[in-house]
């Protein structure tokens, strides 16, 4: 699963839009308060992590984009 095909599994699912960001595809405006999210880091290992009060948390590092998305719509679901 890719970025795009985990933002159309989280809208089938009916997810709030609120609820999380994925980067390049799903970057809701304005930004919510806090949400989950999904991102490459500068070393090219992909993130999962929480957004609260303008802190972004890190809560695991993948070595692909189809392991960190797995891991994003656990969280999620």
């Amino acid at each position: 699963m890719n970025r795009r095909e985990l933002h159309a599994a989280l809208s089938r699912a009916g997810v709030a839009d609120g609820y999380y960001r994925i980067e390049g595809v799903h970057e809701p405006v304005p930004t919510p308060t806090d949400f989950l999210f999904l991102r490459q880091a500068s070393d090219g290992v992909w993130e999962t992590g929480a957004y609260e009060r303008g802190t972004y948390e890190i809560i695991a590092r993948h070595p692909s984009e189809q392991d960190a998305c797995g891991h994003l719509l656990r969280l999620l679901l």
